[in-house]
């Protein structure tokens, strides 16, 4: 599906930007975000917002602070995703730099128990006798989990960032800026996110008691586990808010400066990322997989014993166990696209353009529970329609993940399409982006009629076509390898604030496939005189490379390539299309 390039509007915020003396064209990448003032690019540590402001911070530090001082053993429970492990690994952490002497951690299996603290996990929990259990990244509509370890005497701290249901757990305290009544001005913040603030607290709260100073303890030093919020808060691809923001730039500087912690040290060496050349989208597209991989096809348990590890060569082992998983999830992804694929040409077939579905429910025998949630984001990417992914979980029983596009709430559809067929979805929950729900197999094709007739009241003025925001124009003088160098270090980019992408005309000198399926292109400005490197990755080897192309239309990035010691100016091509 060919997607519409729409330049970001920049009026007027821009100007007042660049009189504040930054570049004009990053100024003009600034505004297209909605950045209004240069104040708010002030990443700074001291201007994150206070933990006080986070609702249930101070009663939570309350709760872990008696726990201290009874020495009470304390179980965290977690996800089993990137964010998951980051916050469980901070938790565990922090509360034994704090003087814990009983905490550990436990993550559901999610083929043997599914998300959450269920009662089964708490049952398993409750063999090690805690007295407290932290849930981090889940446990806001874990209701029947906290009933079931209150009713064995054991209270509950959730920490979590999803949306809450209708019903909220009867937790000893909730901490969620999601949740209704909290004025907490980031909404946005990862289950990493929301731990790093609880943790705060606990430090502001033992201080006041005079903790680390009566035992003779040393106090921990919070800035040690930013590179923990950093991975955790872009591989979950929450919004990029200013508070995120300066999360994510601080975990990075760490990781630059050669401080991070040795699994975080180990994933980035066998990713081959240079720690002190590091960006977001190297956690994102490289470590983050790896340590995700873990919990897709296995269990989190090896990620987290990364994380934790404060031994390189042990890191470094468990780092590569997790890149031969990731290897192996990408094997099984890319069967069950072509699979998928295949299905989307049948429905094609059978019916005309114009009555494609709003939405796409897809399912095959054999599909791996761990890996359909890329697979319904890589459909989505490409159809641009909301879309759920499903595998047998056994029992009759089938495990979905969703994923959407701009303005289809996946979460308040699932909810809608409960509420008018009750007892059509089991379990569900997550996001405006992303959700995962469960089903009876026999009743499929009942569920994908009740979504579309649910999208189709939803739809209304959404675009459903994609769309790529670009920056506009360069002008020749911008092609520029020490800008390009400014502008990639000008973020942290990522989700709502993305990287900067500029769209163009040029002719094409010359073009060749190289690593099977990617376009090496060198590119020459209508004007003449300058010639560029640029590269399309994945690009449709059915139509390219066509010697019957001129000129071509792409919306691209400023890179700087380095191949054998030698730095040079490429464009990374995001979108290729004929050019008039």
């Amino acid at each position: 599906m060919q997607r519409l390039i729409r330049r970001r509007d920049v009026t007027g915020s821009a100007a007042a930007l660049e009189r504040s003396g930054l570049h004009p064209l990053l100024a003009r990448v600034y505004a297209g975000r909605g950045v209004e003032d240069a104040a708010e690019l002030n990443l700074e540590l001291g201007s994150l917002l206070p933990p006080a402001t986070l609702s249930g911070t101070a009663e939570a530090a309350q709760l872990l602070a008696q726990a201290l001082a009874k020495g009470e053993r304390i179980l965290i429970v977690g996800d089993f995703d990137a964010d998951g492990a980051t916050s469980t690994a901070l938790a565990v952490t922090v509360l034994r730099a704090c003087g814990a002497a009983h905490v550990d951690y436990l993550v559901p299996n999610r083929f043997d128990f599914g998300y959450g603290l269920s009662p089964e996990i708490v049952d398993i929990g409750l063999q090690d006798k805690p007295q407290l259990i932290i849930t981090v990244d889940n446990g806001i509509s874990s209701l029947s989990g906290v009933r079931r370890a209150a009713d064995a005497g054991v209270r509950t701290l959730i920490t979590d960032h999803h949306l809450p249901g209708r019903d909220l757990p009867e937790a000893t305290v909730i901490v969620n800026p999601c949740l209704p009544g909290c004025h907490f001005a980031s909404k946005n913040l990862a289950g990493v996110g929301v731990i790093f603030y609880v943790m705060l607290a606990l430090r502001a709260e033992l201080r006041r008691r005079n903790w680390f100073a009566e035992r003779g303890l040393p106090e921990p030093n919070l800035g040690e586990v930013l590179d923990l919020v950093a991975l955790g808060t872009v591989a979950d691809v929450v919004p990029l808010d200013r508070n995120n923001r300066i999360l994510i730039d601080a975990g990075l500087r760490r990781i630059r400066a050669g401080r991070a912690r040795p699994g975080i040290q180990a994933l980035l060496e066998i990713s081959g990322r240079r720690a002190e050349r590091l960006v977001a989208a190297d956690l994102g597209f490289a470590v983050g997989p790896r340590l995700n991989a873990a919990g897709r096809l296995e269990d989190m348990s090896v990620g987290i014993a990364c994380l934790l590890s404060e031994d390189a060569a042990i890191a470094a082992g468990l780092a590569g166990q997790l890149h031969e998983l990731n290897l192996e999830r990408r094997q099984i992804e890319q069967g069950m696209q072509r699979e998928a694929l295949s299905l989307l040409a049948d429905l094609e077939l059978r019916e005309p353009d114009d009555e494609q579905p709003l939405s796409y429910v897809l399912y095959r025998p054999g599909w791996h529970q761990g890996v359909v949630g890329l697979l319904a984001s890589r459909i989505k990417d490409r159809m641009h329609r909301p879309t759920i992914a499903f595998a047998d979980a056994g029992g009759g029983l089938l495990k979905g993940s969703a994923r959407s596009i701009p303005g289809l709430h996946i979460r308040d559809i699932l909810d809608a399409v409960a509420t008018r067929h009750a007892g059509l979805v089991g379990k569900f929950g997550g996001h405006a982006m992303a959700a995962g729900l469960s089903l009876e197999a026999s009743r499929l094709d009942e569920f994908r009629q009740a979504l579309e007739a649910e999208v189709t009241l939803h739809a209304g003025d959404v675009r459903l076509q994609a769309e790529l925001e670009s920056d506009g124009e360069l002008e020749p003088a911008e092609f520029d390898m020490a800008l390009a160098e400014t502008l990639r270090l000008a973020g942290p980019w990522g989700q709502h604030f993305p990287e900067p992408l500029f769209d163009g005309v040029f002719e094409l000198i010359t073009q060749r496939i190289v690593g099977e399926k990617h376009l090496k292109m060198l590119l020459r400005l209508p004007d003449g005189g300058l010639d560029i490197d640029a590269i399309a990755f994945n690009i449709d080897t059915g139509l390219w490379p066509n010697p019957g192309i001129d000129r071509v239309r792409i919306v691209y990035r400023l890179d700087v390539n380095e191949f054998r010691g030698q730095r040079s100016l490429q464009l990374l091509v995001e979108d290729l299309q004929l050019s008039s």
